[in-house]
């Protein structure tokens, strides 16, 4: 994942100030269809919101040994759940756009308020330091994702 160290232990993902955050999503994560445009989704990159059709992909542990191009979603939580806060990519089409996703956490860490980020760089400078504000926190999980338009 291009230099960063990630953490692999399975850590706390809610942090109390999360709670009091209003949720984001897709209709599909609210009980609706997961086809089309129900799991369709706002997420940030390079501060731009785009909008995302994404799936997880079976048996997706496997692709991560096997396919070093695959891109990386950052997420507040599980994507098959309703999201704290939007996504970030780290590509779209035309900039080393892979449709496989590893998706990775963002756990705040004690003393930092929980807040929305909107590019892989704030997110890398924010794991970054002797003292970060988040811990990135790997998953074994890959979802199929196309970015289907900007908002």
């Amino acid at each position: 994942m291009r230099g960063i160290r990630v953490s692999s232990r399975i850590g706390v993902i809610f942090v109390t100030g999360f709670l009091s955050v209003a949720l984001t999503g897709s209709a599909a994560h609210a009980g609706g269809s997961t086809n089309g445009a129900g799991s369709q989704r706002p997420v940030f990159y390079e501060g731009k919101l785009v909008t995302v059709n994404m799936f997880e992909v079976p048996g997706e542990g496997s692709l991560l040994g096997k396919n070093p191009s695959i891109n990386t979603i950052y997420a507040s939580n599980d994507l098959d759940e309703p999201q704290v806060f939007n996504s970030v990519i780290d590509a779209i089409p035309g900039d080393g756009f892979n449709p496989l996703w590893h998706q990775v956490f963002i756990v705040f860490n004690q003393g930092f308020a929980p807040h929305q980020f909107v590019s892989e760089a704030q997110i890398l400078a924010a794991a970054a330091g002797a003292h970060p504000e988040i811990t990135l926190v790997s998953t074994d999980e890959v979802y199929r994702c196309s970015v289907v338009g900007s908002k």
